[in-house]
């Protein structure tokens, strides 16, 4: 589990309480200050209108319902290091220029990436290199369009949530000024103007970086994949293993690359 993701969430419901709550002059938290930022009416109109209502009208109901259920993997942590990929890899290379390239058949069932393990099968069925490239690059682009899915719900949620708190804000100003009494002008201004609040914490605290979470993800799992992409085709090929060792590391950042 990504404990990032976790403190994160904590640390801004924190900061977001003590910043409604605490009294600065008296350094002491008060909770009775936290029932003026609370108003349900408030808080359905941005929720609801942004979730439900806008991004019904932007997306289809079965992208709505995969993006919803695949929220769950800012939870997540990368499968494997990518460094210890291009061990294996370099390993697999050792074996196949050995004892060739069908001696690997007899690995694939110890290969947990079924990404890696399609590929090698395809290799050692003797599949012609530009077909093997073609599947696996076509896998990545399918990978890319299902996390966009994904992604480009909170990003939408992340651009209508602060419409909806000005809607909800323009609602609360109309019925202030239908009952326009100098009695009821604060709290009925303070009410109008906790849609906008709600609307900025909707985007700037959970949309906007949720769809950041999870791009970052995808760009992992997309260096992890071009890895074995650009290992099983040097292994295809009957590069020397130091060969294929030169050719992954470039995908490392230079200070964790290792050569033996």
């Amino acid at each position: 589990m990504d404990i990032a993701s976790i403190i994160g969430l904590i640390m801004g419901t924190v900061m977001l309480v003590l910043g409604m709550g605490f009294d600065f002059n008296k350094l002491v938290f008060d909770p009775k200050k936290l029932g003026g930022f609370v108003d349900y009416p408030s808080i359905f109109v941005v929720i609801i209108g942004s979730m439900l209502g806008s991004m019904m009208v932007a997306q289809n109901l079965k992208q709505w319902g995969t993006a919803i259920k695949a929220t769950k993997l800012i939870f997540g942590l990368p499968k494997g290091s990518a460094q210890d990929l291009i061990n294996m890899l370099v390993g697999f290379a050792e074996t196949a220029r050995r004892d060739g390239i069908l001696a690997l058949e007899s690995v694939v069932e110890e290969i947990e990436d079924d990404y890696l393990v399609r590929g090698i099968r395809l290799a050692v069925d003797g599949t012609d290199p530009e077909l093997i490239e073609a599947i696996m690059e076509t896998e990545l682009e399918i990978l890319e369009l299902r996390h966009n899915v994904v992604i480009k719900y909170w990003d939408l949620v992340g651009k209508y949530a602060p419409t909806w708190g000005m809607l909800g804000t323009l609602m609360g100003l109309v019925l202030m000024l239908a009952d326009m009494r100098p009695e009821t002008i604060g709290p009925n201004m303070s009410i109008a103007l906790l849609t906008t609040y709600y609307g900025a914490i909707m985007a700037n605290f959970l949309a906007l970086p949720i769809a950041d979470k999870l791009r970052s993800q995808h760009e992992s799992e997309s260096l992890i994949k071009s890895i074995v992409l650009k290992g099983v085709m040097a292994i295809q090929s009957g590069d020397n293993p130091r060969i294929v060792q030169q050719k992954l590391m470039i995908y490392l950042p230079p200070a964790d690359r290792t050569f033996d």
